[in-house]
């Protein structure tokens, strides 16, 4: 599945188009004011009865930022009031008081993840403050996966040593491209130093794994430089590396404005780099696991996908299939019990809800039958890269090739360029066509047609 050679550039061009990346389905364009904090109290209600012994996955958003970077995507703050930050952990600490006598506390947080924004922004008494309030509120497997994600700028080892004593064994660490030049124009200067600083310390203090994060597409960026950028990454050696293509959107995210667009790698270069970025990885040794992610064959992901026990949700790939995602902070969005549920972007709304007992609950969806068969086959597929119809069919008591008509016109486009498979009973991804998965996924979207009618906010595919 991962033999990834001589990728046709030409090929891949064709399939380059806005569409979700599935990291929930429906995409959360789909979410609405409809679903309130009271519809989130009783789903959080509903989904700890007696009994419940379902493992959970928690995530904590940690928006402050010390310096932009204009590339950014997320939903973050930049700030230098530490008295700000301060404030933001009590209301954090105080959503988890408004949720836990819900929670059964024998219910085991398999999975932790601190995003953000920046979290090691936190200073290292923080970062041992809040792990001990989170831990007051739930119970956690000796087993747990527990990730946070760190910029090596303003880190110090005893950073790293509070997070790996408050129980983080994974971290994911943002690197881009290691080109001066190019770090200047996208406002974040990191030298390679402190990269391999922040990654020696967290083997040091025996951190089971490392990923680091690249982006193509950056100003100045070209084959050639990014190709450097990548050795460097190889010789660190980090158990998985994500390699993200920048969405240039401006009209979503203003500082993108600070960019010049004429300093952006043209589409064919940005086409020409990728093919590159897997070729060199995968014959390097790490694994395609799909999207923009890759991993070193022991590493779990990989042996995850090969299980065929994979899973997508609001973190991209994750070894926790099915986990109850509960998440905390403002801007973040739970997952479970066939729901979903963001809080308030804005700080001053969040607080607010916080301050009059309420859950901050902004938007949120509730699935449907036909979402939860189409998430099914949506997840089986991005995670797998093949779909067995009969399994489909067990499970939902449906007839597959009737139930998904309208779809396989959409798929013979993708048969016929030697991206799919189609037998009887199974969907099969070609090698190329990994490339392509997102655009193979949305012929099972039911709402994809509206929302790119209506508002046009997706990324492109490659």
């Amino acid at each position: 599945m991962n033999n990834l050679k001589n990728i046709d550039i030409r090929l891949i061009k064709k399939y380059d188009r806005p569409g979700p990346r599935y990291t929930s389905y429906p995409p959360a364009p789909a979410f609405n004011s409809a679903f309130t904090a009271e519809d989130f109290l009783q789903s959080l209600k509903d989904n700890n009865v007696p009994g419940q012994a379902a493992e959970m996955s928690l995530y904590f958003h940690i928006p402050f930022c010390d310096t932009l970077c204009y590339f950014c995507g997320c939903n973050m703050l930049i700030t230098h009031s530490r008295e700000r930050i301060a404030e933001y952990l009590v209301y954090l600490k105080r959503e988890m008081e408004l949720s836990s006598p819900y929670f059964n506390r024998n219910r085991m947080i398999g999975q932790l993840h601190w995003g953000g924004g920046t979290p090691s922004y936190l200073t290292p008494e923080e970062i041992s403050m809040l792990a001990s309030s989170i831990k007051e509120h739930f119970t956690f497997s000796p087993e747990v996966e527990a990730g946070v994600e760190i910029d090596p700028r303003g880190l110090t080892f005893a950073h790293m040593q509070a997070f790996r004593e408050s129980g983080f064994n994974r971290l994911s660490m943002g690197v881009q491209d290691f080109e001066p030049k190019v770090q200047e124009a996208v406002n974040r200067v990191q030298p390679e130093e402190i990269t391999r600083d922040a990654v020696e310390w967290s083997r040091k203090l025996g951190f089971k794994s490392i990923n680091l994060d690249m982006i193509y597409g950056l100003p100045y960026q070209t084959l050639e430089s990014f190709e450097k950028s990548l050795r460097k990454i190889i010789d660190i050696s980090p158990e998985r590396i994500a390699v993200f293509n920048f969405a240039h959107v401006p009209w979503l995210k203003s500082h993108q404005k600070l960019i010049d667009k004429n300093t952006l790698p043209p589409p064919e270069m940005k086409l020409e780099i990728l093919k590159m970025t897997i070729e060199l990885l995968t014959s390097s040794g790490y694994v395609y696991i799909g999207m923009d992610h890759f991993a070193k064959p022991d590493d779990e992901l990989a042996i995850s996908q090969r299980e065929k026990t994979l899973y997508r949700n609001f973190q991209g790939y994750s070894t926790h299939s099915g986990a109850d995602l509960y998440a905390f902070g403002n801007s973040a969005i739970s997952q479970f019990n066939h729901v979903y549920a963001q809080n308030y972007k804005s700080l001053k709304d969040y607080y607010k809800a916080v301050d009059e007992g309420r859950f901050p609950t902004v938007l949120g969806y509730r699935m449907t039958q036909d979402d939860i068969i189409r998430q099914h086959v949506i997840m089986r597929l991005m995670c797998d890269m093949e779909l067995d119809k009969r399994e489909v069919e067990k499970k939902f008591e449906l007839d597959f090739d009737k139930y998904f008509a309208d779809a396989f016109p959409k798929l013979e486009e993708f048969v016929h360029d030697d991206l799919l498979d189609l037998t009887e009973d199974k969907i099969v991804v070609k090698n190329t066509g990994m490339l392509v998965i997102r655009n193979i996924a949305m012929a099972f979207d039911a709402y994809l047609e509206k929302m790119i009618r209506e508002k046009p906010i997706f990324s492109r595919t490659v």
